[in-house]
This record gives structure tokens, sequence and C-alpha cells, in this order.
């Protein structure tokens, strides 16, 4: 359904530093920063991206947005959050677990990266 994504990010480094972990953490290739200073994680179903925003304001995080990344197993999403964790973010909402979702079962956890936007990684346990 999505060609890409691009968040705003005020630090770049910082930023990159932050998505190489818990992106490394699900098997994903280091960022590579192009030459007017993006960070692109290019996959096979689509790109991921960081940008200082283009119009120079700060970037800033969308309330009640969340961009959810999907994992293949629960141990996964816990590998996700404890890097997110050991590199800048920030924990939020409840810690890694199991929720009922309307869809089924589900193993997520949540952050927010250095920019203060909200992340989920989340496995499918069971489906309806």
């Amino acid at each position: 359904m999505f060609s890409h994504i691009m968040l705003g990010a005020n630090d770049i480094e910082e930023s990159k530093a932050f998505y190489d972990a818990i992106l490394g953490s699900m098997g994903h290739k280091p960022g590579v920063i192009d030459e007017l200073g993006r960070c692109f994680y290019f996959t096979k179903s689509g790109v991921f991206a960081l940008s200082k925003p283009i119009d120079g304001e700060p970037a800033g995080h969308g309330n009640g947005s969340t961009f959810g990344f999907s994992a293949k197993t629960p141990e996964v999403v816990d590998a996700w959050h404890a890097a997110g964790v050991a590199n800048g973010g920030t924990a939020c909402e409840e810690g890694p677990g199991i929720r009922e979702g309307a869809g089924g079962e589900l193993y997520l956890a949540y952050l927010r990266d250095p920019s203060g936007n909200k992340l989920c990684a989340l496995h499918r346990i069971s489906s309806r």
C-alpha cells in the first residue's frame, strides 16, 4: 500500500543511530545518507526515510500518529524495544506484551524516537 514513509527529524545523525539500532534488531541494514543529508532505509516492500523539514521549522510528532513496523516474532519486538530505549528512544504506553485487537492477538511495543514520533513494533500472534 505504501511506497515510502518520511519522518521529520531535528538531528539526522542522532535519529540515524536510533533507527539503525531498532531496524537493525529486525534484520534491516543501516540507513544511507544522501547528498541532501536525508537518511534512507531501503527494503523490497518500500522505503523509510528521515529528513529535516524542508520548510526550515523544527520537526515535531503528529499527535495521534503512530508508525508501525512488522516483526516476525515476539522476541524481535522485545529486541526492537530494548534497542530503541538504549539508543535515545523513550518507552511509552505499556511495556512490550500481548494485547487483544480487533484482528486477533497481537504482541507489540511502543516507543517515541528522538524527535518525538510514536512508533510501534507488532507481531500478529493470531488472527480472527
